[in-house]
């Protein structure tokens, strides 16, 4: 089955002051090295949808999207708080972004295809359900889960989330639904700084010290990732794909390599493939969807974005 890429060029209106680690560029650094390495030829494209208030709304508050639109600059840009700021376009973005999920789950649910990687900014998975933070605006990888258990009425959904940051606005979001399992590896102690402790059982936090290389990456997650994804047979995987742990992104001291994402996304992959084997039509995953979340050195995001996506559809 043919994988899929989605984006839309709105996702680059949203400024950010010169010099800013989050920039457009990113968007371009993975389209350049999918051309590059022939590999965008090979996966179907499609351009995200807007989401609706509807949509937003089973995740973020009323209040919440009301404060942003209030916010939001004619022109310039402008600081709406600590490290997210507002331009122009950055709220078509942000729907742009968050519609890229939902158009990838509907994907997936209809049988077009089974593995989908969403190429869009602002990232999601720092914010709340009634604040932004971490350069995110709406939860990207948040509305894609609601929107399957609303839309698709699913029971199981799980999301990893491997970005060198907590995903803190996805825990608080689905702290009290046990339908969507939440599994994220991260940098510890590191920002947002969220308590990790004390979690209900859907929860699986991995903290990885600032030492961490390959192989502590890799065993915290056979331990604890993996297996937890195996108890659970989600119907569905999402992904929140933060690059920001590579060696030459100085967002963080963790030290991975393009081979530490191939392998997590692999690992990943056969979980999709073993589930599909099931003869229990209920227990069976129909696919994945990976949205990007961090990852600041351009030519590192370029070549671990691209390596993710040919592993998730198992192009040699």
């Amino acid at each position: 089955m043919i994988a899929t890429l989605i984006t839309h060029p709105a996702c680059h209106l949203h400024l950010m002051p010169e010099g800013h680690p989050e920039c457009p560029e990113r968007l371009d650094a993975i389209n350049n090295q999918l051309l590059a390495s022939g590999i965008d030829s090979l996966i179907y494209h499609r351009e995200s949808p807007a989401a609706t208030d509807e949509q937003l709304l089973r995740v973020h508050t009323h209040d919440y999207l009301q404060r942003l639109a209030q916010a939001q600059p004619d022109e310039g840009i402008l600081r709406f708080a600590d490290d997210i700021y507002l331009s122009p376009g950055t709220l078509t973005a942000a729907r742009h972004a968050a519609g890229a999920g939902i158009l990838g789950v509907d994907m997936v649910m209809r049988g077009e295809t089974d593995a989908v990687f969403c190429n869009v900014r602002p990232a999601g998975h720092h914010a709340e359900s009634a604040k932004a933070m971490g350069f995110c605006i709406f939860n990207n990888v948040a509305i894609a889960a609601a929107h399957a258990l609303a839309a698709h009425h699913l029971e199981r959904i799980a999301i990893v989330d491997f970005d060198v940051h907590h995903g803190n606005g996805t825990q608080e979001i689905f702290r009290h639904e046990p339908r969507v399992l939440f599994c994220s590896s991260f940098q510890h102690p590191f920002y947002p700084l969220t308590p990790i402790d004390n979690v209900p059982d859907h929860i699986i936090n991995i903290p990885l010290p600032a030492t961490c290389r390959s192989e502590g990456f890799r065993a915290a997650l056979t331990e604890h990732c993996l297996p937890a994804l195996t108890r659970f047979q989600p119907q569905l995987l999402l992904i929140s794909a933060g690059f920001d742990g590579h060696l030459d992104d100085d967002m963080s001291s963790i030290r991975l390599v393009e081979q530490d994402y191939v392998w997590i996304t692999q690992q990943l992959r056969q979980l999709v493939d073993n589930s599909k084997n099931n003869p229990d039509v209920t227990q069976q995953c129909r696919g994945m969807v990976s949205l990007l979340e961090g990852g600041y050195d351009l030519p590192a995001l370029g070549r671990c974005a691209m390596m993710h996506i040919k592993a998730m559809a198992k192009l040699s």
